[in-house]
């Protein structure tokens, strides 16, 4: 029979994987939908900034990939159903909007927006070893100094 501390020892072990799982599938989720949107661009820098994002994302993956094996864990192997589901949608709204880079752009500046807040609320909530917490807040930033050159992605979708 397990202690009440090796429970709880074992419990925050599972809620660090998970956390850790949660943000492995974004970043797959992200890296397929930059690459999605990569394709669906029309101006060559905005190609190329999307590439970069694609990949930063997989970049991000490897990271977190390794981080969960560290913890003697396997880690998930690609995005989630709402990812593709997101993706669907993006389809839709870019033929709908007539697939203009602004439309793709939008979607993206988007997408980062959700991603910095899940990686900003799980750093806040969760209590994270330091480096893993370091890796995570890394990650974060590289993702919020994206949303501040909006303004300069805006001008590339406006070339």
């Amino acid at each position: 029979m397990k202690t009440t501390h090796e429970k709880a020892k074992e419990h925050n072990h599972d809620k660090l994987v998970d956390n850790l799982q949660e943000l492995l599938e974004k970043n797959y989720d992200a890296e397929k939908g930059f690459t999605k949107a990569m394709k669906d661009a029309k101006n060559n820098n905005l190609k190329k900034f999307l590439q970069q994002q694609a990949l930063q994302r997989n970049r991000f993956a490897t990271e977190l990939d390794q981080q969960i094996r560290n913890l003697n864990e396997t880690p998930k192997e690609s995005g989630s159903f709402t990812g593709d589901l997101h993706r669907t949608w993006i389809d839709i709204k870019s033929a709908i909007a007539g697939n203009t880079d602004e439309a793709v752009l939008e979607e993206c500046i988007r997408g980062e927006k959700a991603s910095w807040n899940e990686y900003e609320e799980k750093l806040k909530e969760q209590n994270f070893p330091p480096h893993i917490s370091t890796v995570l807040q890394k990650q974060a930033s590289e993702i919020h100094n994206t949303l501040n050159s909006v303004k300069t992605l805006e001008d590339l979708a406006d070339d």
